[in-house]
Formats: C-alpha cells, sequence, structure tokens
C-alpha cells in the first residue's frame, strides 16, 4: 500500500510523531467523537497510532493522516485497516475527521482512496466498515462508496457493512491517484 497519496483535494500520508497533538484536537473530542471511540488522552491517542503504525508494518496498509493538499494541519485519520484493539473482522475502512471538515466531501474521497488500494494494490476481496446507527452522514457514506448493511451488532451498538471487491478491468493508474 502507498505510504503517500494524493486524491483531487487531499494528500494521505503515513503518520508522524509530530502529528499526534494535531489528531488529538478531534480524536480527543468527546463532541468530535460522540459515535466512536475518543482517546481520553495525548498518551493515549499516541498509543493508538503507534500501535497501528506497528500493524502497518506487519500487514502493509494502516490509517492514513489526512490533509487538504498543500496544508500542512492534519484535517483527518482513516483508511483501511485490520483493528488491532478489536480483531477478528478482517480489513475494514474507517475515518475520523475534525469536525471543521465535516460535510466537504472528504470522507467520500478518502473513501474511494482507499477502496481503490483495497482493490488494486491489496486485491482484498471484502472490506467491512462499521458506523453507529444514529451518525447517519457515515451510514449514507457507506452506501454511496458502495457498501451493504448487513446487520446491526447489538454488543457494538454498530452498523456492520460489506463491500465486495468488484470484478475490475486493468488500468493504467487509479483515478484520482497523482502519477
Amino acid at each position: 500500500m502507498p505510504l503517500t497519496l494524493e486524491t483531487r483535494r487531499l494528500t494521505l500520508s503515513k503518520p508522524r510523531l509530530a502529528d499526534v497533538p494535531d489528531l488529538f484536537e478531534f480524536l480527543g473530542d468527546p463532541r468530535a467523537m460522540i459515535h466512536t471511540h475518543c482517546d481520553e488522552s495525548l498518551a493515549h491517542c499516541r498509543r493508538r497510532i503507534s500501535v497501528h503504525e506497528w500493524k502497518r508494518r506487519v500487514n502493509g496498509y494502516a490509517p492514513w493522516v489526512i490533509r487538504e493538499r498543500n496544508a500542512p494541519k492534519p484535517i483527518g485519520w482513516g483508511g483501511l485497516y485490520d483493528d488491532p484493539f478489536y480483531p477478528g473482522w478482517g480489513i475494514e475502512l474507517a475515518y475520523y475527521f475534525h469536525p471543521a471538515c465535516w460535510g466537504k466531501g472528504y470522507g467520500t474521497e478518502l473513501a474511494e482512496a482507499a477502496l481503490d488500494v483495497a482493490d488494486n494494490d491489496l486485491a482484498v476481496p471484502l472490506v467491512s466498515a462499521f458506523a453507529h446507527p444514529d451518525n447517519t452522514a457515515s451510514n449514507r457514506l457507506l452506501v454511496k462508496v458502495g457498501f451493504r448493511w448487513q446487520r446491526y451488532l447489538p454488543e457494538m451498538d454498530r452498523n456492520l457493512y460489506h463491500r465486495h471487491r468488484p470484478d475490475l478491468k486493468p488500468r493504467a493508474t487509479a483515478p484520482g491517484r497523482a502519477a
């Protein structure tokens, strides 16, 4: 999986330790993370990102830091991962954005880029995703990018979605990727 990827409006890159305080601004904000896990401290946020980076070395993929192109400050964190804290679901898609960036279509752009990597670089047959039932925007985004609702998981208070790899024709470059 590429360590850095550019889409039309975003740069997706491997996290650096220096990114953690900016990521904690929203990953540690209970209002921003109302529908998901909220890091209780900067140390917990650093640990979560470090564990995912360890998984990148093992699996070849993990969430990226998301920036608007040519902007220095992270606005999100997400992509493909095999959750080290809640294992057993296989490759998942997840995304977390600073609230100032909600509603701008960045989640869709990230999801499409991540799914392109899943299809063409990793060639995985299935990607899973979860969304809290009250998170209307996230549930809608998953359907928009090709996921299908599977079932509600009461033990997690989440909707489970699956997206099967479509039959793909060979192509020269991935859509939205910088050459």
